[in-house]
Protein backbone atom coordinates (compact mmCIF):
# COMPACT_ATOMS: atom_id res chain seq x y z
CA UNK A 1 0.00 0.00 0.00
CA UNK A 2 1.53 3.08 -0.70
CA UNK A 3 1.70 6.69 1.33
CA UNK A 4 -1.10 7.96 -0.47
CA UNK A 5 -3.45 5.19 0.42
CA UNK A 6 -2.20 5.23 3.65
CA UNK A 7 -3.02 8.93 3.88
CA UNK A 8 -6.38 8.16 2.46
CA UNK A 9 -7.68 5.52 5.37
CA UNK A 10 -5.61 7.43 8.10
CA UNK A 11 -7.61 10.83 7.31
CA UNK A 12 -10.68 9.94 5.79
CA UNK A 13 -12.73 13.06 3.48
CA UNK A 14 -14.82 13.52 6.97
CA UNK A 15 -11.94 13.23 9.90
CA UNK A 16 -10.55 16.28 7.60
CA UNK A 17 -13.46 18.09 8.09
CA UNK A 18 -13.57 17.99 11.10
CA UNK A 19 -10.26 18.81 12.00
CA UNK A 20 -10.83 22.29 9.93
CA UNK A 21 -13.82 22.81 11.97
CA UNK A 22 -11.96 22.13 14.72
CA UNK A 23 -9.17 24.81 13.62
CA UNK A 24 -11.84 27.27 12.94
CA UNK A 25 -12.99 27.11 16.69
CA UNK A 26 -9.56 27.57 17.92
CA UNK A 27 -9.31 30.66 16.21
CA UNK A 28 -12.29 31.81 17.00
CA UNK A 29 -11.68 31.00 20.73
CA UNK A 30 -8.77 33.30 20.23
CA UNK A 31 -9.97 36.17 18.88
CA UNK A 32 -13.15 36.39 20.91
CA UNK A 33 -11.58 36.02 24.53
CA UNK A 34 -8.51 38.63 23.40
CA UNK A 35 -10.75 40.96 21.44
CA UNK A 36 -13.24 40.81 24.35
CA UNK A 37 -10.71 40.66 27.03
CA UNK A 38 -7.46 42.53 25.98
CA UNK A 39 -8.57 46.26 26.53
CA UNK A 40 -11.07 46.46 29.26
CA UNK A 41 -12.73 50.40 29.87
CA UNK A 42 -15.53 51.23 30.90
CA UNK A 43 -18.16 52.99 28.41
CA UNK A 44 -21.78 53.96 28.80
CA UNK A 45 -21.84 52.85 32.54
CA UNK A 46 -25.15 53.51 34.11
CA UNK A 47 -24.57 56.12 36.70
CA UNK A 48 -26.51 58.39 39.20
CA UNK A 49 -25.82 61.95 40.32
CA UNK A 50 -27.42 63.56 43.17
CA UNK A 51 -26.66 67.29 43.74
CA UNK A 52 -27.99 70.83 44.58
CA UNK A 53 -30.49 71.86 41.33
CA UNK A 54 -28.22 74.29 40.92
CA UNK A 55 -25.18 72.00 40.08
CA UNK A 56 -26.52 69.05 38.78
CA UNK A 57 -27.47 69.57 34.81
CA UNK A 58 -24.07 71.28 34.92
CA UNK A 59 -22.22 67.95 36.32
CA UNK A 60 -24.20 65.46 34.75
CA UNK A 61 -23.06 67.57 31.35
CA UNK A 62 -19.44 67.53 32.70
CA UNK A 63 -19.70 63.51 33.07
CA UNK A 64 -21.12 62.77 30.19
CA UNK A 65 -18.61 64.71 28.21
CA UNK A 66 -15.54 62.91 29.61
CA UNK A 67 -13.24 61.69 27.00
CA UNK A 68 -14.28 58.10 25.95
CA UNK A 69 -17.47 58.54 27.32
CA UNK A 70 -17.23 56.06 30.45
CA UNK A 71 -20.41 57.16 31.90
CA UNK A 72 -24.33 57.74 31.10
CA UNK A 73 -25.07 59.94 33.26
CA UNK A 74 -29.14 60.44 35.03
CA UNK A 75 -29.92 62.61 38.18
CA UNK A 76 -31.48 60.74 40.97
CA UNK A 77 -33.43 62.29 43.58
CA UNK A 78 -31.90 61.46 46.79
CA UNK A 79 -29.14 59.26 48.19
CA UNK A 80 -31.45 56.70 49.57
CA UNK A 81 -32.89 56.66 45.70
CA UNK A 82 -29.26 55.82 44.41
CA UNK A 83 -28.64 53.39 46.81
CA UNK A 84 -31.75 51.64 46.06
CA UNK A 85 -31.64 51.84 42.22
CA UNK A 86 -28.06 50.28 42.91
CA UNK A 87 -29.71 47.18 44.77
CA UNK A 88 -32.11 47.06 41.78
CA UNK A 89 -28.95 47.10 39.38
CA UNK A 90 -30.48 49.68 37.73
CA UNK A 91 -27.50 51.79 37.77
CA UNK A 92 -23.87 50.53 38.61
CA UNK A 93 -22.78 53.75 41.15
CA UNK A 94 -23.56 57.36 41.38
CA UNK A 95 -22.40 60.34 43.33
CA UNK A 96 -23.35 62.39 46.14
CA UNK A 97 -22.79 66.01 46.39
CA UNK A 98 -22.70 68.04 49.56
CA UNK A 99 -23.83 70.93 49.48
CA UNK A 100 -22.58 71.95 52.21
CA UNK A 101 -19.02 70.54 52.08
CA UNK A 102 -16.21 70.13 49.97
CA UNK A 103 -16.38 66.31 50.40
CA UNK A 104 -18.64 64.40 48.25
CA UNK A 105 -19.63 60.52 48.34
CA UNK A 106 -19.08 57.53 45.64
CA UNK A 107 -21.33 54.62 45.84
CA UNK A 108 -20.31 51.71 44.10
CA UNK A 109 -21.25 47.92 44.42
CA UNK A 110 -18.42 46.17 44.14
CA UNK A 111 -20.35 42.87 44.31
CA UNK A 112 -20.84 43.29 40.84
CA UNK A 113 -17.58 43.09 39.76
CA UNK A 114 -14.78 45.16 41.72
CA UNK A 115 -12.92 46.03 38.48
CA UNK A 116 -15.98 48.44 37.47
CA UNK A 117 -16.57 49.05 41.10
CA UNK A 118 -12.16 50.37 40.90
CA UNK A 119 -12.60 52.31 37.88
CA UNK A 120 -16.00 54.17 39.16
CA UNK A 121 -13.57 55.50 41.69
CA UNK A 122 -10.52 56.24 39.69
CA UNK A 123 -12.88 58.35 37.17
CA UNK A 124 -14.71 60.36 40.42
CA UNK A 125 -11.56 61.33 41.76
CA UNK A 126 -9.78 62.46 38.85
CA UNK A 127 -13.49 64.70 37.92
CA UNK A 128 -13.19 65.83 41.76
CA UNK A 129 -10.06 66.83 42.17
CA UNK A 130 -10.20 69.09 39.38
CA UNK A 131 -13.26 70.83 40.93
CA UNK A 132 -10.72 71.17 44.10
CA UNK A 133 -13.34 68.41 45.72
CA UNK A 134 -12.58 65.26 47.29
CA UNK A 135 -14.33 61.52 47.29
CA UNK A 136 -15.21 59.45 49.30
CA UNK A 137 -16.38 55.41 48.75
CA UNK A 138 -19.13 53.92 49.94
CA UNK A 139 -19.84 50.13 48.89
CA UNK A 140 -23.47 49.55 49.25
CA UNK A 141 -23.37 46.02 47.81
CA UNK A 142 -19.27 44.80 48.46
CA UNK A 143 -18.10 41.51 47.22
CA UNK A 144 -17.42 38.62 50.23
CA UNK A 145 -13.51 39.15 51.27
CA UNK A 146 -13.66 35.50 49.72
CA UNK A 147 -14.70 35.98 46.05
CA UNK A 148 -11.67 37.46 44.96
CA UNK A 149 -12.59 40.43 42.42
CA UNK A 150 -16.10 39.23 42.47
CA UNK A 151 -15.04 36.19 40.14
CA UNK A 152 -16.62 33.15 41.79
CA UNK A 153 -20.02 33.60 40.56
CA UNK A 154 -18.64 33.57 36.81
CA UNK A 155 -16.21 30.43 38.04
CA UNK A 156 -19.34 29.06 39.41
CA UNK A 157 -21.45 29.29 36.18
CA UNK A 158 -18.49 28.31 34.11
CA UNK A 159 -18.54 24.81 35.83
CA UNK A 160 -22.23 24.36 35.26
CA UNK A 161 -22.09 24.92 31.87
CA UNK A 162 -19.24 23.05 31.33
CA UNK A 163 -21.23 19.53 33.04
CA UNK A 164 -23.97 20.31 31.10
CA UNK A 165 -22.28 20.55 27.86
CA UNK A 166 -20.27 17.17 28.98
CA UNK A 167 -22.86 15.36 30.29
CA UNK A 168 -24.86 15.99 27.12
CA UNK A 169 -22.26 15.27 24.68
CA UNK A 170 -21.59 12.00 26.80
CA UNK A 171 -25.45 11.34 25.83
CA UNK A 172 -25.35 12.05 22.35
CA UNK A 173 -22.16 9.99 21.22
CA UNK A 174 -23.26 6.60 23.42
CA UNK A 175 -24.83 5.40 20.34
CA UNK A 176 -24.61 7.29 17.49
CA UNK A 177 -24.83 10.73 16.82
CA UNK A 178 -28.43 11.50 16.51
CA UNK A 179 -31.14 10.19 18.66
CA UNK A 180 -32.68 7.31 17.04
CA UNK A 181 -36.16 7.59 18.18
CA UNK A 182 -38.45 9.39 20.57
CA UNK A 183 -38.18 6.99 23.56
CA UNK A 184 -34.50 7.43 23.53
CA UNK A 185 -34.53 11.10 23.31
CA UNK A 186 -37.01 11.49 26.42
CA UNK A 187 -34.52 9.18 28.29
CA UNK A 188 -31.89 11.29 27.45
CA UNK A 189 -34.02 14.36 28.42
CA UNK A 190 -34.79 12.39 32.05
CA UNK A 191 -31.10 12.13 32.52
CA UNK A 192 -30.37 15.73 32.17
CA UNK A 193 -32.68 16.92 34.18
CA UNK A 194 -31.53 14.93 37.15
CA UNK A 195 -28.22 15.69 36.41
CA UNK A 196 -28.56 19.08 36.61
CA UNK A 197 -30.38 18.99 40.02
CA UNK A 198 -27.16 17.70 40.87
CA UNK A 199 -24.95 19.58 39.61
CA UNK A 200 -26.52 23.02 41.27
CA UNK A 201 -27.13 21.38 44.07
CA UNK A 202 -23.62 20.77 44.26
CA UNK A 203 -21.67 23.78 43.33
CA UNK A 204 -23.90 25.32 45.38
CA UNK A 205 -23.38 23.70 48.59
CA UNK A 206 -19.67 23.74 47.51
CA UNK A 207 -19.05 27.73 46.69
CA UNK A 208 -21.38 28.37 49.80
CA UNK A 209 -21.29 26.20 52.88
CA UNK A 210 -18.23 24.39 52.10
CA UNK A 211 -16.20 26.82 50.52
CA UNK A 212 -17.78 30.27 51.82
CA UNK A 213 -17.09 32.12 48.71
CA UNK A 214 -20.71 33.34 48.23
CA UNK A 215 -23.18 34.75 50.25
CA UNK A 216 -27.13 34.46 49.32
CA UNK A 217 -29.39 31.80 49.28
CA UNK A 218 -28.17 27.96 49.19
CA UNK A 219 -31.25 27.18 47.62
CA UNK A 220 -31.40 29.79 45.49
CA UNK A 221 -27.96 29.31 44.13
CA UNK A 222 -28.72 25.67 43.63
CA UNK A 223 -32.43 26.19 41.80
CA UNK A 224 -30.09 28.67 39.04
CA UNK A 225 -27.55 25.86 38.99
CA UNK A 226 -30.30 23.24 37.40
CA UNK A 227 -31.50 25.37 35.02
CA UNK A 228 -28.04 26.24 34.05
CA UNK A 229 -26.83 22.96 33.28
CA UNK A 230 -30.12 21.80 32.02
CA UNK A 231 -30.33 24.46 29.76
CA UNK A 232 -26.75 24.34 28.69
CA UNK A 233 -27.35 20.36 28.46
CA UNK A 234 -30.70 20.26 26.35
CA UNK A 235 -29.85 22.88 23.50
CA UNK A 236 -26.20 20.75 23.06
CA UNK A 237 -28.41 17.58 22.61
CA UNK A 238 -30.92 19.56 20.27
CA UNK A 239 -27.87 21.17 18.06
CA UNK A 240 -26.25 17.52 17.97
CA UNK A 241 -30.30 15.78 16.86
CA UNK A 242 -30.01 18.48 14.12
CA UNK A 243 -26.59 18.49 12.68
CA UNK A 244 -25.00 15.33 14.35
CA UNK A 245 -21.63 15.68 15.71
CA UNK A 246 -21.42 19.04 14.71
CA UNK A 247 -23.84 20.22 16.80
CA UNK A 248 -21.24 19.76 19.36
CA UNK A 249 -18.98 21.77 18.42
CA UNK A 250 -21.16 24.40 17.51
CA UNK A 251 -22.34 24.27 21.58
CA UNK A 252 -18.73 25.15 21.84
CA UNK A 253 -19.30 28.02 19.55
CA UNK A 254 -22.37 29.27 21.77
CA UNK A 255 -21.36 28.84 25.06
CA UNK A 256 -17.52 28.57 25.60
CA UNK A 257 -16.02 31.08 22.60
CA UNK A 258 -19.11 33.49 22.37
CA UNK A 259 -20.82 33.22 26.15
CA UNK A 260 -17.81 33.30 28.35
CA UNK A 261 -15.93 35.98 27.16
CA UNK A 262 -19.00 38.31 26.81
CA UNK A 263 -20.70 36.96 30.56
CA UNK A 264 -19.54 39.91 32.27
CA UNK A 265 -17.05 37.63 34.39
CA UNK A 266 -13.64 38.88 34.74
CA UNK A 267 -15.12 41.82 33.53
CA UNK A 268 -18.27 43.58 34.19
CA UNK A 269 -20.76 43.84 31.11
CA UNK A 270 -20.00 48.29 30.99
CA UNK A 271 -16.39 47.48 30.54
CA UNK A 272 -16.64 45.23 27.42
CA UNK A 273 -16.88 45.79 23.45
CA UNK A 274 -20.03 46.83 22.22
CA UNK A 275 -20.29 43.47 20.61
CA UNK A 276 -19.77 40.92 23.47
CA UNK A 277 -22.19 43.64 25.53
CA UNK A 278 -24.81 43.09 23.09
CA UNK A 279 -24.58 39.05 22.77
CA UNK A 280 -23.92 38.12 27.06
CA UNK A 281 -27.02 39.08 28.24
CA UNK A 282 -28.59 36.58 25.67
CA UNK A 283 -26.41 33.24 26.64
CA UNK A 284 -26.46 31.13 29.08
CA UNK A 285 -23.05 31.93 30.81
CA UNK A 286 -24.06 35.63 30.89
CA UNK A 287 -27.67 35.00 31.88
CA UNK A 288 -26.26 32.75 34.89
CA UNK A 289 -23.55 35.50 35.84
CA UNK A 290 -26.19 38.37 36.52
CA UNK A 291 -28.44 35.97 38.27
CA UNK A 292 -25.68 34.75 40.57
CA UNK A 293 -24.46 37.97 41.63
CA UNK A 294 -27.63 39.17 42.04
CA UNK A 295 -28.67 36.05 44.46
CA UNK A 296 -25.16 36.98 46.32
CA UNK A 297 -25.40 41.01 46.97
CA UNK A 298 -28.38 42.39 45.18
CA UNK A 299 -31.11 40.62 47.66
CA UNK A 300 -32.04 38.72 44.17
CA UNK A 301 -33.07 41.86 42.39
CA UNK A 302 -33.11 42.40 38.42
CA UNK A 303 -33.24 38.47 37.79
CA UNK A 304 -36.47 37.95 35.73
CA UNK A 305 -34.99 38.62 32.43
CA UNK A 306 -31.90 36.52 32.92
CA UNK A 307 -33.73 33.63 34.06
CA UNK A 308 -36.22 34.15 31.14
CA UNK A 309 -33.47 33.55 28.98
CA UNK A 310 -31.95 30.57 30.60
CA UNK A 311 -35.64 29.10 30.43
CA UNK A 312 -35.93 29.83 26.57
CA UNK A 313 -32.69 27.93 25.88
CA UNK A 314 -33.83 25.03 27.68
CA UNK A 315 -37.27 24.70 25.92
CA UNK A 316 -35.57 25.18 22.54
CA UNK A 317 -33.08 22.74 23.40
CA UNK A 318 -35.42 20.55 24.34
CA UNK A 319 -38.25 20.76 21.84
CA UNK A 320 -35.57 20.29 18.94
CA UNK A 321 -34.20 16.92 20.70
CA UNK A 322 -38.00 15.83 20.83
CA UNK A 323 -39.19 17.46 17.52
CA UNK A 324 -36.12 15.64 15.63
CA UNK A 325 -36.56 12.22 17.73
CA UNK A 326 -40.48 12.03 16.52
CA UNK A 327 -39.45 12.90 13.36
CA UNK A 328 -37.31 10.46 12.39
CA UNK A 329 -39.38 7.86 14.98
CA UNK A 330 -42.17 8.39 11.88
CA UNK A 331 -39.20 8.06 9.06
CA UNK A 332 -38.78 4.63 10.71
CA UNK A 333 -42.59 3.51 11.22
CA UNK A 334 -42.93 4.01 6.78
CA UNK A 335 -40.27 1.59 6.40
CA UNK A 336 -37.39 1.37 7.70
CA UNK A 337 -38.71 -0.04 11.34
CA UNK A 338 -37.36 -2.98 10.44
CA UNK A 339 -33.98 -1.93 9.29
CA UNK A 340 -30.47 -3.13 10.93
CA UNK A 341 -28.82 -0.48 13.35
CA UNK A 342 -25.59 1.49 12.64
CA UNK A 343 -22.58 -0.17 13.89
CA UNK A 344 -21.13 0.62 17.34
CA UNK A 345 -24.93 -0.22 18.83
CA UNK A 346 -28.09 2.11 18.49
CA UNK A 347 -29.85 0.80 21.81
CA UNK A 348 -27.79 2.21 24.50
CA UNK A 349 -29.15 4.89 26.16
Amino acid sequence: MTFVDEMKNAVTPRAALLVIGVLGLQLLFIASYVGALHKPKPTDVAFGVVAPQQVSQQLITQLDGLPGGPLDPRTVSSEAEAREQIMNRDIDGALIVSPQGRTDTLLVASGGGTVLSSALERILTQVEAGQQRTVRTVDVAPASADDFDGLSSFYLVVGWCVGGYLCASILAISAGTKPANRQRALIRTAVMAVYAVAGGIGGAVIIGPILGALPGSVWGLAGLGALVVFSVGMITLGLEALTGIVGIGLAVLIIVIAGNPSAGGAFPLPMLPDFWRAIGPALPPGAGTWVARSIAYFRGNAVTGPLLVLSAWAVAGTALTLLLSMRRGAGRDDGSAGTAPPAGGSTAV
